[in-house]
């Protein structure tokens, strides 16, 4: 298993180490033109491909879109024929629809072409599988696992696309912004002295309701109501914790350059309708580090109280802003002594920043149209577990390790890679209609023994 607690599993090879041939840079019949597949077109896919069509370092046409609704295609290739024009090349025959659709939006491209996967987190791992498979380059949004399993699957699958010297970026896009990047620089050459604590927040009202009464409406399968829905169900996206705080977590696990080794928790629920969602309200998580250091992170969907957001640090000789109230700008920052106030800045980096969401397809392209190593599936990874290690500590009300939840048994995306649309649903309903949620000291696992 190439994951290793503490520490950051790199796949960068040496220079003088042979790299396979990569897939052809010019496609056949002369043409340089990347194609590329948007599969899952909801808001986050729409933003990918904005972000992809932006690049102007290479011909890039999106080729291929796929979807579970129709409506979201529509609507999607819609709004990017309006920006970009002469970059969409979708017509009706290339818009697949379905929980197989897809392959055969893949099918539509060329192996050094690109993947988008933008669905829900559930369905990475055997999508990924099918790109490799396919010669494509990938783009995935984040979480990319939502427990120890579609992790431990995630990191086998990158090194099947280092064979083949494919090119994989994930959508967690701070590493890709400047100021950020200077910070980094900043704290390893001892700016704010040694790393003592560290601390996030992400505490707004929820952006949707998560109230999923009465249940499906008519005319939608429960599978596609809990696709449709997927904040509220831990098998398709690990919930808003894994969803939401992955960035914060992600970020503070890059400025101390490790990975937390055990999580500790407490968090609630209270009443939001007749169906319940599988969240708490609030968690409060304690990450620690291999040499003790400690994170502390607080996330809250309740309406009516203040609002907080950013990822901060306190050193034996200032404290730091990683972010602050919003992914971009970052606003990063070292301040004089421990009180972060903005008058009090001693550093902060050069203007302008970069914009991390168009930055990190900067990179990826180029690496595609250098044939440079990149490929960010493991880090991305082990992201994804460590967000996920804190939820599973907050759900069960139990200390966790990383090698816990790495080897964790409990497959919440078990049969995912083989839904059709007539299938059942992963999560089935207990018998008076509502849904199992977690319930920390009563199961062994998470809503489940």
């Amino acid at each position: 298993m190439a994951a290793v607690a503490g520490g950051f599993v790199g796949t960068a090879r040496g220079a003088d180490e042979a790299k396979p041939a990569a897939p052809p840079a010019v496609q056949p019949g002369g043409s340089d033109e990347i194609r590329v597949a948007l599969i899952g077109c909801g808001g986050r896919g729409g933003g990918a491909a904005v972000d992809c069509l932006s690049v102007s370092a290479a011909p890039l046409k999106l080729y291929a879109m796929a979807d579970v609704f129709p409506q979201a295609i529509e609507t999607r290739v819609k709004a990017l024929q309006e920006q970009f024009k002469e970059k969409v090349d979708v017509p009706e025959d290339r818009r697949f629809l379905g929980f197989e659709a897809y392959k055969q939006a893949m099918d539509a491209l060329r192996p050094g072409d690109i993947a988008i996967l933008t669905t829900p987190p559930g369905f990475r791992a055997p999508m990924f599988r099918y790109a490799i498979e396919k010669g494509l380059h990938v783009f995935m949004e984040k979480p990319i696992s939502v427990d120890g399993p579609s992790t431990r699957r995630i990191i086998e699958l990158s090194t099947l696309a280092d064979a083949k010297n494919l090119k994989v970026g994930v959508g967690l896009m701070a590493r890709h912004n400047s100021a950020r990047q200077e910070l980094f620089q900043q704290l390893r050459e001892g700016a704010a002295g040694d790393i003592i604590t560290l601390r996030g927040y992400r505490m707004h009202p929820a952006v949707q309701g998560w109230d999923l009464f009465p249940g499906p409406p008519k005319g939608m399968t429960e599978l596609q109501f809990q696709v449709k829905r997927f904040h509220c169900f831990l098998w398709a996206s690990g919930g808003i914790y894994s969803d939401y705080y992955i960035h914060h977590i992600d970020e503070a696990c890059w400025m101390k350059d490790a990975w937390p080794v055990k999580a500790e928790a407490v968090g609630g629920r209270q009443f939001r309708g007749k169906i319940d969602d599988q969240n708490f309200d609030t968690y409060a998580v304690e990450y620690t580090f291999p040499d003790g250091t400690n994170f502390f992170y607080a996330g809250r969907t309740v309406p009516k109280l203040e609002s907080k957001f950013g990822v901060f640090g306190n050193g034996s000789k200032h404290a730091f802003r990683i972010s602050g109230n919003g992914h971009n700008p970052a606003r990063s920052a070292i301040f004089k002594g421990q009180e972060i106030d903005d008058k009090n800045k001693v550093w902060s980096p050069k203007e302008p920043e970069t914009n991390p969401y168009r930055q990190e397809w900067v990179d990826l392209v180029a690496a595609i149209v250098n044939n440079t190593p990149f490929n960010e599936a493991v880090r991305g990874a082990q992201a994804s577990l460590v967000t996920a290690m804190g939820r599973f500590a907050a759900h069960t009300g139990r200390l966790v390790t990383y090698d816990e939840m790495l080897n964790c048994p409990d497959d919440l995306t078990a049969g995912v890679d083989s839904l059709t649309d007539s299938s059942p649903a992963i999560l089935l309903a207990n018998a008076d209609g509502t849904y199992p949620v977690p319930s920390a000291g009563r199961f062994k696992f998470e809503y489940r023994d």
